[in-house]
């Protein structure tokens, strides 16, 4: 059964992880929310096909503790996309993103992700579509184009043409996909990132919100887009280094009531983490999250290398809380009583 849960804060994209294949799963996020009340964070992206064929506990089930979450499908059928939506929306998600950003070939086989920025009018069919079948923010990522139509025009055409189907917010990663020789990495880190763009983008639609993504490594950088924007999307940053968020519900959010810790943050996911693993989840997914919370941190090497090595070899969650709580730096070694 779904959660039944509503947001322990406001939904606001001031701040925001962005949606990551193979990182930003529910243990994940349940890490960030535990270093930040306020980030939104993002599902990986779910196909629309997939999660009206399969088990939707077992695709984007998630901890009520997540909120404020936001659920990403991908897909370009507006139908199956608004039978989609309407199932993220009964699981409590506080926001459908739709997405129109990845380049890999295999998304574009299934005729979803970036390649659809060709095709802004059937965008705007499936937003529409979502819309009606849901009460929730329908939300589209996007990049600034793609192949060789990646003039600023392109993207503001995309953008007016999927607007027109009632949809109010963009996250914009400031790079153009090559749809055909790039890899994804490849993707996110050789065409250039062009910011201006999408500054011009929302000064140009001011009664848009517009999110940008791409690049963004620390909340100086974010802070400084904040001017420019209405929010901001870290990528992998967030993922391999979540510490960089403790400071973003002072920073980004003015709330001052949030201080954490990062011995406290460790103890509660140690706790969850032997939850989940009491409840059959692998301890190499329990502890993958786990890997850069002491990045630049005394024994952060030795903490990594640790998790990494004895996670695979034990089946018991308690020889790998012992074998970390050897190399966590000193600061924090309270924490790894637990075990």
């Amino acid at each position: 059964m779904p959660p039944v849960c509503s947001s322990p804060v406001a939904l606001s994209r001031r701040l925001s992880v962005a949606p990551m294949m193979d990182c930003t799963d529910r243990h994940a996020r349940y890490l960030l929310r535990l270093i930040s009340r306020h980030t939104l964070l993002y599902t990986e992206m779910v196909t629309a096909q997939a999660l009206l064929r399969g088990d939707p506990d077992y695709l984007i089930g998630y901890s009520p503790a997540e909120h404020p979450v936001a659920l990403q499908l991908g897909g370009s059928d507006p139908t199956q996309l608004r039978r989609a939506a309407g199932i993220g929306a009964d699981f409590g998600y506080d926001e459908i993103n739709l997405n129109i950003g990845c380049p890999s070939d295999r998304v574009q086989a299934g005729r979803f992700g970036a390649c659809l920025m060709a095709e802004p009018n059937l965008v705007g069919d499936c937003v529409a579509a979502m819309q009606a079948a849901v009460q929730l923010p329908v939300t589209v990522k996007c990049r600034i184009g793609i192949d060789r139509s990646d003039q600023d025009e392109d993207l503001f055409h995309f953008v007016e043409a999927v607007a027109a189907s009632g949809c109010r917010q963009f996250t914009v990663h400031a790079r153009k996909a090559w749809l055909d020789g790039l890899s994804p990495r490849e993707n996110r880190e050789i065409p250039p990132l062009r910011y201006d763009t999408v500054h011009r983008l929302k000064r140009l639609r001011p009664d848009l919100e517009i999110v940008i993504n791409g690049g963004i490594v620390d909340l100086e950088q974010a802070l400084a887009h904040l001017r420019q924007v209405d929010g901001v999307m870290i990528g992998r940053a967030a993922y391999h280094s979540p510490w960089i968020l403790a400071p973003a519900d002072r920073l980004i959010f003015g709330d001052d009531a949030s201080s954490p810790n990062r011995a406290e943050v460790l103890e509660h996911y140690l706790e969850y983490l032997q939850s989940q693993f009491s409840m059959g989840t692998p301890l190499t997914a329990l502890s993958r999250p786990l890997l850069g919370l002491f990045q630049g941190e005394p024994g952060a090497r030795a903490w990594r290398r640790t998790l990494s090595e004895t996670a695979p070899q034990t089946d018991d969650a308690a020889v790998l809380l012992r074998a970390a709580r050897r190399v966590v730096p000193d600061a924090d070694r309270r924490a790894a009583s637990i075990g």
